[in-house]
């Protein structure tokens, strides 16, 4: 009788070291997806413990566009972020659950993954991780309890598999949905313009697109104007990712600034009126411009450049009066008009998911 028991929990335990090698076998590793760089970008930084997976991509993809995100379900991160628009929304001021107005301009995504300081206009958050966190819980926003946004998502079949192939033999929790929208974002992106196709030396500007690339990158003087441009929209990015007073606000000291930007976020009141500068590329399709949407047009944007701005202690020593004529500003919006992309515009890995029928 020893001898049938020894006998049978030897066939037990075999049988359990099967089912554990089986399942072993069997789970699948999400894919590595290698993010190309295009040419004169440097690498794109991927946080060690959120490499970005092909599985990760498509779960990012789905929570990105799903209004299942906000409280009420009524709007997505593409709500405010929309593909046609180089992720931008047509807003001065973005909606968020309820028709609530938010406090600023909801900027492009396109190459934000090559984004390697801090996020938003204000600078508040280190990462794209981290990013994805604020707008979910923000009452002007999308007003999430990120308890209860567990839950729905545990109890969503769909996203029991997404989540199951993204991260394997973990539970679904807000840090995996945040590293999905991360890994997502770090896709899009844009370097199809015309302006590449001329550096790539495909396509060639008109004489205007290229007296106007001349006056940006103040590369003719003195036979062309400068405009001093390219100190803050530096190339490729056509942003130096850095933060600004571009003297959009007079302030007699420097806690007069009716939105502290930067300075809010550091406390340090040099920084007041600083806000992050935005990428040009596609520049043309995200009006209204300026951390608010205050400028409708492009022309406004050049007039108020032009005109030296406001004054303030800290306004960035290259905002100054560049008594460009009509036709230098003239020329320089033909350059602008270079940056847009639209084969980063019509991508179709930037859209939802097709709809399963």
């Amino acid at each position: 009788m020893q001898q049938y028991r020894t006998k049978l929990g030897l066939c037990a335990t075999v049988a359990m070291l099967l089912l554990f090698f089986w399942s072993c076998n069997s789970r699948k590793t999400p894919t590595p997806y290698a993010i190309s760089t295009p040419p004169g970008f440097v690498d794109m930084v991927i946080p060690a413990d959120n490499p970005t997976t092909v599985e990760g991509i498509a779960l990012g993809r789905q929570l990105f566009f799903d209004p299942i995100l906000s409280l009420d379900s009524t709007i997505s991160c593409g709500s405010c972020h929309r593909p046609e628009l180089a992720f931008t929304d047509g807003m001065a001021l973005s909606l968020g659950i309820r028709r609530r107005r938010g406090k600023r301009s909801a900027p492009s995504l396109l190459n934000i993954g090559f984004n390697y300081k801090e996020m938003f206009w204000d600078g508040r958050s280190p990462s794209l991780e981290d990013q994805a966190l604020h707008p979910l819980q923000d009452p002007l926003e999308m007003g999430e309890d990120l308890g209860l946004l567990e839950e729905r998502l545990r109890s969503n079949i769909n996203y029991q598999a997404g989540f199951q192939a993204a991260f394997p033999d973990q539970e679904i929790t807000i840090e995996n949905t945040a590293k999905a929208l991360a890994q997502f974002q770090r896709t899009l992106i844009s370097a199809d313009s015309k302006y590449d196709r001329v550096e790539r030396g495909e396509e060639e500007f008109t004489t205007s697109e290229k007296r106007g690339w001349t006056i940006f990158f103040d590369a003719g003087y003195p036979d062309v104007p400068m405009a001093e441009c390219n100190h803050c929209h530096m190339d490729p990015l056509f942003t130096n990712l850095d933060f600004a007073n571009n003297g959009l606000d007079s302030s007699a000291t420097l806690l007069d600034f009716p939105d502290p930007g930067l300075g809010g976020i550091t406390k340090n009141k040099y920084d007041n009126g600083k806000f992050r500068v935005p990428t040009l590329r596609n520049i043309m399709l995200t009006d209204p411009f300026m951390h608010d949407g205050r400028m409708r047009k492009i022309e406004e944007v050049l007039a108020h450049y032009n005109s030296g701005g406001a004054y303030a202690e800290n306004v960035d020593p290259n905002v100054r009066t560049l008594h460009l004529s009509d036709e230098d500003q003239a020329d320089l919006l033909a350059f602008l008009h270079t940056l847009t992309d639209s084969t980063a515009l019509t991508n179709p890995n930037f859209y939802p998911l097709p709809t399963k029928k």
